[in-house]
């Protein structure tokens, strides 16, 4: 969708004075509304700034696999006595598979050195190689791997909690375009009643009709502005609550004016058009790829890397050490490895009981089963919310055709009253009666639709949910 000049629009709006709605009311369209909350709302800056951070634990997850370059520089003298000077340059090189390699050089020299000591300059290159506990799995490869499968995780909860706001956004929208469509409703009623109350006025100056009818006119239209006084008032706080969603470019509130009016209108909403391509589109969607549900399958993963890192603690630490020695300016000799300037070891740690690894080895495959049990209930509640959104949708439908039939009729028996009327066989009583009925279905009308609408707009975001993430306001 085209993106808008919201800064414009949000100048226009300050400069309109006044509540009324005429032909010059600036409007507000639910495409346009929607691209303001996608680009400015602080929840859609916050899910996105959740992602980045997302993104630099990979990164940070990484480092643990970065070389290390290790330098010192010493000596000791007393009394005139040089001990040792001593500089010592070590790389150390982690791998995928738990294996690090090592190279050092290290120079002494001095007159108290230990007899360990090999003086003068050497060089060492070594590897440390896990055989049993590390070998297969370790600390760094699950932080890897978990960072991996959390950008996913964060991925499939950013684009649910997204789409839940524009969720959000489109049903306090439509409440407006309601609350609107009521105000205008109860408006023409009053217009039109006002209008009648002049016309008994005057028909009883000409002594056609009794006092009473003009009490009974009057008392019909103060019912009428009671009723309109209190959509103004419903009017107002939708539109306050409207303005909770709307935001400028610079992150800042918008307090949007009384004077505007919505650009769109229940009845013209595209979903009485869609409903049943959606309806369709619902019924092929498999629910283990809703963003809902692959947020649980991400969850799994990070559980089930914890659980292969707890499996490691119940093998023995058995790490094999070979560094090979060359001194400078000798000739390398590397062959046989085991034979001349070498250093070797073998180091064992077998915890006896096993006591605290099986624990967490049990916490883990707990935790991956009580996921399991998330994911099987997720895909449950989707289910049932589908079926049941869907039931909304077909029945609404079904009571909007009634409901216009209904009106259709009410406004048939109001016109017959009004033509009784004037023959003289009715009186207004009979026929603020048939208005009252008339008023009454017009707005349940209204209310069927925001109904419908809402519904509708539940099964489009839980649709958008199986998309990619990108939120596309139609």
């Amino acid at each position: 969708m085209k993106n808008i000049n919201s800064t414009i629009l949000f100048i226009i709006i300050v400069c309109l004075p006044g509540s009324s709605f005429g032909q010059d009311t600036l409007r507000l369209s639910h495409n346009e509304f929607l691209a303001i909350v996608k680009n400015y709302h602080p929840l859609a800056f916050r899910y996105q700034l959740q992602k980045r951070i997302a993104a630099d634990e990979i990164q940070k997850a990484r480092s643990n696999f970065d070389p290390l370059v290790n330098g010192k520089n010493g000596a000791k003298t007393i009394d005139g006595l040089n001990y040792y000077k001593e500089t010592n340059i070590e790389l150390g090189i982690p791998t995928w598979y738990g294996i690090e390699l090592n190279g050092n050089y290290n120079h002494i020299d001095g007159q108290k050195l230990n007899n360990s000591t090999t003086q003068g300059g050497l060089f060492q290159f070594g590897i440390t190689l896990p055989l049993a506990k590390n070998l297969l799995y370790d600390k760094r490869r699950a932080l890897l791997d978990q960072a991996r499968f959390g950008l996913q995780m964060t991925e499939a909860e950013q684009q649910v909690l997204t789409n839940q706001l524009m969720l959000d956004a489109e049903t306090i929208y439509w409440d407006w375009v309601k609350q609107y469509e009521v105000y205008q409703l109860q408006a023409r009623t009053v217009a039109v009643n006002r209008s009648r109350l002049k016309l008994t006025q005057k028909t009883l100056e000409y002594g056609e009709r009794a006092a009473i009818d003009t009490t009974e006119a009057l008392s019909q239209l103060q019912s009428f502005e009671l009723q309109l006084e209190d959509a103004y008032l419903k009017l107002v706080k939708a539109t306050q609550e409207l303005s909770l969603f709307m935001w400028t470019k610079n992150r800042e509130p918008y307090d949007l004016n009384l004077a505007v009016a919505p650009a769109d209108n229940l009845i013209k909403n595209h979903s009485h058009q869609n409903y049943h391509s959606l309806l369709a589109a619902l019924g092929t969607r498999p629910l283990n790829q809703h963003a809902a549900v692959r947020y649980y399958t991400q969850k799994n993963r990070i559980l089930e890397s914890e659980r292969r890192l707890k499996q490691q603690s119940l093998l023995p630490k058995l790490d094999f050490t070979y560094n090979f020695f060359n001194k400078e300016q000798y000739k390398a000799d590397y062959f046989p490895l085991f034979q001349n300037n070498y250093q070797y070891g073998l180091k064992l740690e077998i915890p006896l009981l096993l006591r605290e690894a099986r624990a967490d080895y049990r916490i883990a495959q707990s935790k991956i089963e009580q996921n399991q049990l998330d994911t099987d209930y997720k895909q449950q509640e989707l289910h049932t919310k589908i079926t049941a959104y869907k039931n909304e949708v077909t029945n609404y439908r079904n009571q909007i055709d009634i409901a216009q039939q209904n009106i259709i009729n009410y406004r048939r028996l109001l016109n017959a009253e009004e033509t009784r009327f004037g023959n003289g066989e009715s009186s207004l009583f009979l026929i603020n009666s048939r208005e009252n009925k008339l008023l009454e279905a017009e707005q349940k009308l209204i209310e069927l639709r925001l109904k419908f609408v809402n519904s509708y707009n539940q099964l489009k975001w839980l649709n958008e949910n199986f998309n990619s993430p990108v939120l596309a306001g139609k």
